[in-house]
């Protein structure tokens, strides 16, 4: 243990003895004092986190918590909750973020503060994403709804927009489906019409991704005026491609500069929607129609062919 450490949990363990003695009680103290208790409890639980002793860190944060929820203080229990997630983080412990955040986020609520309670929770989303994109998917969902019931339609728009995302990401296609039409309803009310065209684009590519290109020429129908000129003459092709079963004109539609350089989780699912293959299916099973040839020789050659 080095000098730093050695001398902040020793500044940890003196303020434990301070807090434990704030919570006493004597011929003279009939309350405990919650504030002065919970005030030390949070100092002993920094100078533990510096030293890297984790586990204290946290069980004093804990005993902070306990002390505010008495006082009803439950704006700094909240915050104490938060101080726990980046405990988390130092201590690789992920797993545990998922319950410290929505604990988080309940009191803010409790306390009035929706906004902090979906700062909260975005912010677990953004330190749980890359490794647990499943928990941080719930935590923008979870925001999603805190921020709609304050009608707050502007900033629901941008955690519609991580939800829809992340669920493109994970390859959950038919619930980005439902995300992406939600995010578009929602920029209609905050009249974003630029923003929906570029969503359109990506409800269509989504839609194409599931292999249901029906659905996917009834969003174009139904908000393609939203889309601008180079949207709309991308889809119309890339659509008519589908139709005509066209893989090279559909790549090319695909690749195009303004789909690729839309949002990353977009921009990849474009290099990965399954193109159009029925005219090629048909005409090497016309091909082979009658021939008779060694089946070991055509097996090889159709394993090549496409490659």
């Amino acid at each position: 243990m080095s000098g730093v450490a050695a001398k902040k949990i020793a500044e940890a363990e003196n303020l434990v003895k301070q807090a434990e003695k704030s919570l006493k009680l004597s011929m003279l103290k009939w309350v405990p004092d919650y504030d002065s208790a919970a005030d030390e409890y949070s100092k002993a639980a920094t100078a533990y986190r510096i030293a890297k002793s984790y586990d204290k860190s946290k069980d004093c944060f804990l005993k902070s918590i306990d002390c505010y929820k008495n006082n009803k203080s439950w704006f700094h229990a909240a915050k104490a909750y938060e101080q726990i997630i980046l405990l988390s983080k130092d201590a690789d412990k992920l797993h545990e973020v998922e319950e410290y955040a929505n604990k988080a986020a309940s009191l803010y609520q409790q306390h009035g503060s929706p906004e902090a309670a979906a700062s909260a929770l975005d912010k677990a989303a953004k330190l749980t994403e890359s490794k647990h994109p499943d928990m941080a998917l719930r935590f923008y969902q979870h925001a999603l709804e805190v921020i709609m019931i304050e009608d707050s339609v502007r900033q629901a728009a941008e955690f519609a927009s991580k939800v829809s995302r992340i669920l493109v990401k994970l390859g959950r296609y038919e619930e980005a489906t439902n995300a992406l039409k939600k995010e578009i309803s929602l920029n209609q009310q905050t009249e974003s019409y630029g923003q929906i065209g570029r969503l359109v684009v990506a409800l269509v590519m989504v839609q194409l991704a599931r292999g249901d290109s029906v659905e996917a020429e009834k969003t174009f129908r139904e908000w393609g005026n939203c889309c601008e000129p180079e949207e709309v003459s991308t889809l119309q092709t890339l659509l008519q491609a589908f139709d005509d079963e066209d893989p090279e004109l559909a790549a090319r539609m695909l690749a195009s500069p303004f789909i690729r350089h839309m949002d990353v989780e977009y921009a990849i699912l474009s290099k990965n929607i399954p193109l159009p293959q029925g005219i090629q299916v048909e005409k090497k099973a016309g091909d082979n129609a009658g021939i008779e040839t060694n089946d070991k020789d055509n097996e090889a050659e159709d394993e090549g062919g496409l490659c």
